[in-house]
């Protein structure tokens, strides 16, 4: 299933990934923000299930933010495997 996500306090205004029926993240697109960065985290993320992804970006800040790109896409997934 595809997912659309407005993240907040970030630079990037959506993140579109896939969830597919093993709860694997997949063809994460970030649109805007710093565009290595989001493209790095898309790629290490490929693939992994949903769980994992989300234990491993919870939490992380950018520049006294609270959030960050990474942080926004763990609670996008959140909000998918609710879904799911």
């Amino acid at each position: 299933m595809t997912y659309t996500y407005t993240p907040h306090g970030v630079c990037s205004r959506q993140i579109n990934f896939e969830l597919d029926d093993d709860c694997k993240v997949r063809n994460v697109k970030f649109v805007g923000g710093c565009a290595g960065n989001t493209q790095g985290v898309a790629a290490l993320i490929e693939g992994m299930d949903a769980e994992e992804a989300i234990k491993r970006l919870k939490g992380i800040d950018c520049r006294g933010r609270g959030t960050s790109c990474p942080d926004q896409l763990a609670t996008a997934i959140e909000e998918a495997v609710e879904e799911f």
